[in-house]
């Protein structure tokens, strides 16, 4: 146990200096193109899957957030809102890159995200044919209180948001990878792989309901898994397609049809599951 614990420590705490680089360059870029982003994909009109799909793909505070938000006020199509949530990245790229994964796996997953984002929202948009106008706006600052890390509040500046999310993410990667090595060694790392990869539907069946979890915990833990063994490429993505943030739960918020979002819900994992068998048929590694 001392040796679970001292490893767990070890490989969280070392992530802490790149988490904190990352994160301070995130929150600059949200301080100075939040605003210009959420207005982008607000003018993008039959474009909207494409903008909202490379912009989802940007971690950017309350983003995700603020598209639940727009689509309920009719300002963003359905098409946009699907391809926002589904290029949506979270915390995967901070602990992608604070864990030193290659620049060609981080571009490959983000690749597949844009462009299954962009094609599937564009793909929704031309069966239902809805372009709705504006009823009401939301600020993605008001958003970011969900997470309460108060990302839009000016007089903060951008270093306590960034320490604020680098511990949040530390703490969460510290359970993880202590519940990963607990589990590992109590059970055995080739049953857990075994599990997972060789088994490789029910790993991407798993992986999107991980996903679905409104919270950053479920792309910290879909990245930790993908990068210690144990889930396989078509798993990581599809856990990583159903994953938005806490887009689904602003959605649910400020959308009162039920039956439309438990729809919309039903619908993303439908994707990052066909999407996650897809690239494992196809032997995306």
């Amino acid at each position: 146990m001392k040796e679970i614990i001292l490893d767990s420590v070890t490989d969280g705490m070392r992530m802490v200096p790149f988490l904190f680089l990352t994160y301070l360059v995130m929150e600059w870029l949200e301080h100075k193109t939040g605003d210009m982003t959420k207005k982008a994909v607000e003018k993008a009109g039959h474009f909207g899957p494409l903008i909202g799909a490379v912009l989802g793909a940007f971690p950017q505070c309350g983003f995700s957030a603020a598209a639940g938000s727009l689509y309920a006020g009719r300002v963003i199509t359905l098409g946009t809102l699907f391809a926002i949530y589904l290029s949506t990245s979270d915390e995967m790229l901070p602990v992608l890159i604070s864990e030193a994964a290659g620049a060609g796996l981080i571009i490959r997953i983000l690749g597949c995200k844009i462009v299954i984002g962009m094609g599937m929202g564009f793909v929704i948009d031309l069966l239902l044919r809805r372009q709705r106008k504006a009823e009401e706006q939301i600020h993605i600052g008001e958003l970011c209180s969900h997470e309460h890390c108060h990302c839009g509040a000016d007089d903060r500046g951008i270093v306590r948001p960034a320490l604020y999310h680098t511990l949040q993410i530390t703490c969460f990667v510290l359970l993880i990878t202590f519940g990963l090595n607990l589990a590992v060694y109590l059970i055995g790392e080739a049953f857990l792989t075994d599990l997972f990869s060789q088994n490789g539907i029910l790993g991407v069946l798993l992986s999107g309901l991980i996903g679905l979890f409104p919270n950053c915990a479920s792309s910290v833990l879909v990245t930790q898994l993908y990068l210690e063994g144990v889930l396989d490429f078509g798993a990581m993505l599809s856990g990583l397609l159903t994953g938005s943030g806490i887009g689904l739960l602003v959605l649910y918020r400020v959308n009162h049809n039920w039956r439309e979002n438990l729809g919309i819900t039903a619908g993303l994992y439908l994707i990052g599951v066909v999407c996650g068998i897809a690239a494992n048929a196809a032997g995306m590694m």
